[in-house]
């Protein structure tokens, strides 16, 4: 078969993402299904706004991160989908001129949506092992009645098995759709595409537009990349700042979760893109070498263009923190009393930019040493 279980493992991007979605949901559900148990038991007034309050916590919390998780996930099943039709052009234009159809080949892709289950089961298991801890911080403050732990089997209909079934339907779907081509369109080995250059009186000149073209094209023919390094940067800017305030207006332990879960969704995307950056260019690489240009020219041509979208998507994530948290204060938490103000922390945003400075260009400079490992012969002799 074209498609087997192995091919799943390089979706492990998709796999982390689904993991942290469904542990922030089953975490604060649970929370939500359980607390509902005891709202007939509430009797104060203030108690009631605390109740209140919480609920709608839980809402906007598992609409925000479940709903932006999830669109990302579908973006990169799509993006995964594409990329192995792409380099399995062959293999399968062998299997359409054999008469089989395209619904019955994309019927095979069901096994991408295994990385949401391995992804959700994680999640999930790793819920209940921060629960405990998670609902005696709910419990402290002693204005609603003390809130048990349970399990309600509902959530793994709605966080695992849904989800699981609905992305492998996804996947077989996006499938079919990408496969309707000419058997002789995906037989035909496509080379990647170069870029036209205008004459210009000085090389040196020349040299410059070709960089400056090559980096516009990459660009343009890998949009989806640029998505994942923005979503990347947007996950550490947000995370790393979101969880210096949370320490005052949650809990460490709220704090600390979102930290590692940004990091872990920043450094994952990052890799993800770069890395198929890199494999997808390895021909260019390799003839860039053959015509004398330097490593940190080959660099520039393919992974420069990246860096703006990163500072794009490290804004849009201050944006997003910040407007969040003042959400939270003055809409959600606005009738309760002790909950400290909430302002722009600016010594959180300038150690958080100088981090993710740090870490991208690090990454940067990693990746920049594959590219000097690519080997021309290698790459000559596929």
């Amino acid at each position: 078969m074209v498609v087997g279980i192995k091919d799943t493992v390089k979706l492990i991007g998709i796999s982390v993402i689904s993991c942290c979605a469904v542990l922030v949901c089953a975490m604060f559900l649970n929370y939500y299904f359980d607390v509902l148990q005891i709202e007939d038991l509430i009797c104060s007034e203030q108690a009631h706004v605390f109740y209140h309050a919480q609920v709608l916590v839980v809402r906007v919390v598992c609409a925000v991160s479940g709903g932006c998780l999830l669109v990302t996930s579908v973006v990169m099943l799509f993006f995964y989908i594409k990329h192995y039709i792409d380099s399995h052009k062959k293999e399968l234009g062998i299997l359409k001129a054999l008469g089989y159809s395209n619904m019955r080949i994309a019927c095979n892709f069901w096994v991408f949506g295994m990385s949401v289950f391995a992804g959700a089961t994680v999640g999930f298991l790793g819920a209940f092992l921060l629960m405990p801890e998670f609902y005696r911080y709910q419990n402290e403050d002693n204005i609603l009645p003390e809130t048990v732990i349970s399990f309600h089997p509902s959530l793994v209909l709605y966080l695992v098995v849904l989800p699981t079934a609905g992305f492998a339907l996804l996947a077989v779907v996006y499938a079919a759709l990408k496969l309707k081509k000419p058997v002789l369109l995906l037989l035909r080995d496509s080379l990647q595409s170069g870029v036209k250059v205008r004459k210009q009186k000085n090389a040196k000149e020349r040299d410059c537009l070709f960089i400056d073209e090559l980096r516009r094209d990459t660009l343009r023919t890998r949009k989806t990349l640029v998505f994942f390094i923005v979503f990347a940067s947007f996950c550490f800017s947000s995370m790393t700042q979101m969880s210096a305030s949370m320490n005052e207006l949650a809990s460490e332990m709220m704090g600390m979760m979102m930290l590692l879960m940004g990091i872990i969704l920043a450094c994952t995307t990052l890799f993800l893109a770069i890395t198929t950056v890199i494999r997808g260019n390895t021909k260019t690489i390799a003839m860039m070498r053959v015509f004398g240009y330097s490593q940190k020219e080959c660099c520039r041509a393919l992974l420069g263009g990246y860096r703006p979208a990163s500072y794009i998507g490290f804004a849009v994530g201050t944006i997003y923190q910040y407007g969040l948290l003042r959400i939270m204060v003055d809409i959600v938490f606005k009738d309760m009393e002790g909950v400290p103000a909430y302002e722009f922390d600016f010594p959180a945003m300038f150690f958080s930019l100088g981090l993710f400075l740090v870490v991208y260009e690090f990454v940067m400079f990693y990746y920049s040493g594959k590219i000097k490992k690519v080997s021309v012969k290698e790459v000559m002799l596929e």
